[in-house]
């Protein structure tokens, strides 16, 4: 093997795990993001249910 093959090899060795790198960071962003939705949504209706009972709280 001459030193070309030899480079060009490492090279594509390193584009394929930046390729996966990329393709796993991506799929993790997209898991994070359903997942802080859900929270969001948890999150409104608790705030939700406090600004109802301080409602209630005040009418009384």
């Amino acid at each position: 093997m001459d030193w070309g093959s030899i480079i060009f090899q490492l090279v594509m060795f390193a584009f394929l795990i930046a390729f996966a790198s990329a393709v796993f960071f991506l799929i993790k962003s997209l898991v994070e993001r359903r997942g802080s939705e859900s929270n969001a949504a948890r999150i409104e209706k608790k705030l939700d249910r406090i600004i109802e009972l301080l409602e209630k709280q005040n009418k009384e």
